[in-house]
């Protein structure tokens, strides 16, 4: 049985010109594609199995990332269903040269573990006994109520 902790999964994106908008910031289709490759990461980590994306449960874009700076994706499993698994994401704009990072995009995915033959397959409950965990999932199941 993984932990929140265990399942927790951070990158990096440099948004280049070919990943923005009219107006010089990373397109948010771009934001999400990074966000559920991420989210399916931390997913994956828990169920130990492939995780497809079933619903995104909430979607807010803050800010923007502007060209040129990094677009930093966290992702951690916070709950689990019988065959589901939310993750809760978060984007962050971070300057390249001073590492100073700004929150842009906060989100709730859920995942389904599915086998070789994509049918749904169970996972197992998720561990949360160290306080960072309890702290993590709290968070989450809180801002996932706030949506």
């Amino acid at each position: 049985m993984a932990s929140v902790s265990d399942t927790f999964v951070e990158n990096r994106e440099r948004v280049q010109p070919d990943d923005t908008n009219n107006y010089a910031s990373a397109h948010g289709g771009n934001v999400v594609k990074w966000m559920d490759e991420v989210g399916a990461m931390a997913a994956m980590r828990h169920a130990g199995e492939t995780c497809v994306t079933a619903r995104i449960n909430s979607l807010d874009f803050e800010r923007p990332v502007p060209q040129g700076d990094i677009c930093v994706i966290r992702a951690y499993a916070y709950d689990t269903g019988r065959t589901s698994i939310k993750v809760r994401l978060q984007a962050f704009r971070e300057d390249p040269r001073s590492g100073e990072t700004e929150q842009t995009t906060d989100s709730y995915f859920v995942f389904v573990a599915v086998d070789d033959d994509m049918h749904p397959t169970p996972v197992p409950d998720l561990d949360t006994e160290s306080d960072r965990c309890r702290e993590l999932r709290e968070e989450a199941l809180a801002g996932e109520e706030d949506h």
